[in-house]
């Protein structure tokens, strides 16, 4: 049996949440959610996901800020995070990589793409 990837979703929108949910959990994948940095960081200390996808603009840490500590953690470094991003001027992706992200999807998502873009950061099996 194939184990499901685990993808830790970090969103303070309620409705980006419910949407991401159901397309990822429609694909297979274990969605874990985190309404907030603090929230991220205490359920990284039980669980190790092998995805994250960021929201960048949070209240109180944002996502840039977040990548930075979660990519601190021992363990975490090779973990891939993508933002998730309405920040689509000259220099915002430049800036989400800078933070150590692995990766980029604009917002709104495109639910037509998401699930193939989310899968790229998988290795094949």
């Amino acid at each position: 049996m194939v184990e499901k990837k685990s993808i830790l979703y970090v969103e303070d929108n309620l409705e980006n949440r419910i949407l991401v949910r159901r397309l990822l959990l429609s694909e297979g994948y274990l969605v874990i959610e985190a309404e907030n940095a603090f929230k991220a960081l205490e359920i990284l200390k039980s669980s190790h996901p092998d995805l994250i996808l960021m929201d960048i603009n949070m209240p109180d840490v944002d996502g840039y800020t977040l990548t930075k500590q979660i990519k601190g953690l021992p363990g975490f470094q090779n973990v891939p995070v993508i933002a998730l991003t309405a920040n689509v001027m000259r220099g915002d992706r430049e800036k989400v990589f800078n933070a150590g992200c692995n990766g980029y999807i604009e917002k709104p998502i495109d639910v037509d793409r998401f699930l193939s873009q989310v899968a790229q950061f998988f290795p094949a099996p």
